[in-house]
């Protein structure tokens, strides 16, 4: 696991420093062919299967000193090889791209992980009052501040761009809030039913990015609101699907497995949809299997087959402890029938 994580890191750095730069972020690394590699992606599942690793090996510790036994009682992590060490810095590298919208779901997945580790429910209350606190406090912090002062910022100049936008779209519809308001023209030409399929006005250049980040309000374009609530009802149906995978699994590993992949897909979704809407700023976050990508459908893709697999090996296991269980009976029973 280690050298995969080594790896990840080097590909990290990679597409930091001579990546190619899209939409003021680097966070691409070009192959031979035409073929881009984007390292952010392939973290999301490197980091739910490390995560997964770790914790479910600690499963019986955890259970008797609770978070305690995770922090080590450092809430300060004080060496290299801590996992929390390690994440922060593997988040980091994702955030300093900047890749923002990444950055966070990888933050909230690894706060889900944290969460079905075995810790009491206290600390999962504890962490997502934390998060809503910090959420709102940040988001007060740049409105008061300003985010022309933010946007002096090396790192976060073209970030704060989009916090301009979350405030008022329509203060600058040629410049920050272009791709917010037309979001909102799309859905509004919409309406209940839809213009139809091929029929979106707004993806005919009016809508940056049409067909990855913004993808799903030209959905609600073509297919109005009915339409497009029927496929995040399909997709809802998925991920709830992948969590009862995790809930009914015996192995912890699995568990926690399946309920990372769970988390990580509705959190995609979840930013996708709030950055669209304008309910949190927008990140730049695909929606899950209809924006176009190759790395985050792979990803996704082989984050569904680890969950088949996970299933089928739970079934499996279920089956062969249902046949141990069924040969033990039958052997009491034969041997109660010899006494008689």
């Amino acid at each position: 696991m280690i050298v995969v994580i080594l790896v990840e890191i080097i590909l990290l750095l990679l597409a930091r420093f001579v990546g190619e730069t899209v939409n003021g972020a680097k966070g691409w690394i070009k192959i031979v062919g035409g073929f881009t590699l984007q390292p952010a992606e392939y973290l999301k599942l490197i980091l739910i299967w490390y995560l997964a690793l770790k914790f479910s090996s600690q499963q019986e510790n955890i259970g008797i000193y609770d978070y305690q036994y995770l922090t080590k009682n450092q809430w300060i992590p004080r060496s290299i090889n801590d996992w929390r060490t390690i994440t922060l810095f593997l988040i980091a590298l994702v955030a300093i791209m900047p890749d923002l919208g990444n950055a966070t779901i990888l933050f909230l997945t690894t706060l889900i992980m944290i969460s079905v580790s075995g810790i009491g429910y206290r600390w999962f209350s504890t962490i997502l009052g934390s998060l809503f606190s910090v959420s709102f406090v940040t988001l007060g912090a740049i409105w008061l501040i300003g985010v022309d002062r933010v946007a002096k910022i090396p790192v976060f100049g073209y970030v704060a761009k989009r916090f301009s936008a979350f405030f008022n779209p329509f203060q600058d519809l040629t410049g920050a809030g272009h791709q917010l308001a037309n979001s909102y023209y799309a859905m509004s030409n919409g309406g209940w039913f839809g213009l139809g399929l091929g029929n979106s006005i707004e993806k005919r250049g009016y809508l940056p990015e049409a067909h990855t980040d913004f993808v799903f309000a030209i959905v609600i374009e073509e297919f109005g609101f009915i339409g497009a609530s029927l496929i995040l009802a399909l997709l809802f149906f998925l991920i709830l699907r992948i969590i009862l995978v995790g809930i009914r699994a015996r192995n912890p590993f699995n568990a926690m497995m399946a309920i990372g992949v769970g988390g990580m897909i509705l959190t995609q979704t979840f930013i996708n949809i709030g950055g669209i809407s304008g309910l949190i700023p927008s990140t730049g976050v695909t929606f899950p299997f209809l924006s176009q990508g190759g790395n985050s459908l792979l990803i996704l893709s082989v984050a569904i087959a680890f969950v088949l697999n996970i299933d089928a090996s739970e079934k499996r296991m279920q089956i062969e402890q249902e046949f141990v269980d069924s040969g033990e009976n039958f052997q009491n029973n034969r041997y109660r029938t010899r006494r008689r």
